[in-house]
């Protein structure tokens, strides 16, 4: 019966960090931004994101966020929320989930703890600018 399900695999749509000032804080913050580099309108996107890992010997995390797009046109970014400075101590989790058609996608992406960092950048497609990447 297990074998009856299909379970079809996300292509062309990845998460970047990318840092951007911000007036509101007056200095560079991480913004996660949804990339659909696909050919296919993604509907009712969901995403759902979370912290978590141990700092200073002790096990942390964050309440649950969740973001809703009734649609990301093919090729194009959706920013989906600022990461505070001191979370990106911790893994960053987002669990991404949309139709194309009447299919489900869904797919959790991992930004691993001290990975969002200038180190770690490279230009993000489309957008055209650095940022840390997971696919």
């Amino acid at each position: 019966m297990k074998s009856d399900i299909s379970i079809p695999e996300v292509e062309n749509v990845f998460l970047a960090a990318v840092q951007e000032w911000s007036d509101d804080f007056m200095e560079k913050v991480w913004y996660v931004y949804l990339i659909n580099d696909s050919d296919f309108d993604l509907d009712s996107v969901m995403v759902v994101s979370k912290a978590f890992g141990t700092l200073d010997g002790e096990m942390k995390k964050t309440s649950l966020l969740r973001h809703a797009f009734v649609q990301v046109p093919a090729v194009s970014v959706v920013k989906i929320e600022m990461i505070e400075q001191s979370v990106l101590q911790l893994n960053n989790e987002f669990m991404v989930t949309y139709f194309i058609g009447s299919t489900l996608y869904d797919k959790k992406f991992t930004f691993r703890a001290q990975s969002i960092t200038p180190d770690y950048v490279e230009e993000v497609p489309i957008l055209f600018v650095d940022g840390v990447i997971v696919r």
